[in-house]
């Protein structure tokens, strides 16, 4: 059999593959780079958790030392979703929805936080899905899917647990988020309009049921945290003062 030679002709299906060459490449480019955004825009968005519970109180606005600490790790998110946004585009929304899903759930965690302890609501996904497209300064977008949105609530009613344990444990009270409302019955509220959410064959479905659990624990510590407080009230003399070393955590609070 001859040997191919220079002058062999080159394959017609050369170009194809290589055309098929490029396309791979770039989406192994295109997934690494929503995969190491992902990873940032949640570790600047613990971070903001993490400055929001030096605050006690709820209702009011940020304070400026606060507000100061958290602009570098809002900003860095800002780059981060600028930087991806295009690589988000059109059916690669979807493509790459779990690679960018848990940056954004951890983004929904910290904004969410935000909102409820500078206001005493809930954050609605119409202004969930606004703030993540405000944060992108170029022509592109990110769409806030509706399951990151979801998911990322299950997670903030971790922090909201935290934050209230915290509270009762320095004031003993429970905060007030509101006329006739406080952390324990906004938690409540949210457990039961989550567990009425129906993911049925979605792919997150499995992720909810685990998410559910967690938020369920969580109520049930904030419960049983204030279940305490208000016993431990009950069973002291009235007109009891609480001595030097009990740091004032003896009053009693009504449920």
């Amino acid at each position: 059999m001859a040997e191919p030679t220079s002058d062999s002709p080159e394959s017609p299906f050369l170009p194809i593959f290589e055309t098929f060459r490029k396309e791979i490449d770039e989406h192994h480019e295109r997934r690494e780079r929503v995969i190491k955004a992902s990873r940032d825009i949640t570790a600047s968005s613990k971070k903001i958790i993490f400055t929001l519970h030096r605050l006690r109180t709820i209702g009011q606005s940020l304070p400026d030392h606060i507000a100061k600490a958290n602009k570098p790790y809002t900003t860095d998110i800002a780059t981060k979703l600028t930087l991806i946004a295009p690589d988000l585009q059109g059916q690669n929304a979807d493509r790459y929805s779990r690679q960018i899903s848990s940056g954004l759930q951890e983004y929904i965690e910290a904004a969410s936080f935000q909102y409820y302890l500078e206001t005493g609501t809930l954050l609605t996904y119409a202004t969930a899905a606004s703030n993540v497209r405000d944060l992108c300064t170029g022509e592109a977008k990110v769409k806030l899917g509706y399951e990151d949105y979801i998911l990322g609530l299950y997670d903030f009613t971790g922090e909201v647990m935290k934050f209230g344990i915290t509270a009762m444990a320095t004031s003993g009270t429970i905060p007030i988020s509101g006329p006739g409302r406080t952390l324990l019955t906004d938690l409540r509220a949210l457990r039961a309009g989550l567990e009425g959410v129906r993911f049925g064959g979605s792919p997150v479905a499995r992720e909810v049921d685990k998410k559910a659990e967690v938020m369920r624990v969580s109520v049930e510590k904030v419960e049983k945290a204030l279940y305490g407080l208000t016993v431990r009230a009950g069973e002291r003399p009235k007109g009891w003062m609480p001595s030097d070393g009990d740091g004032g955590r003896g009053e009693g609070v009504e449920v």
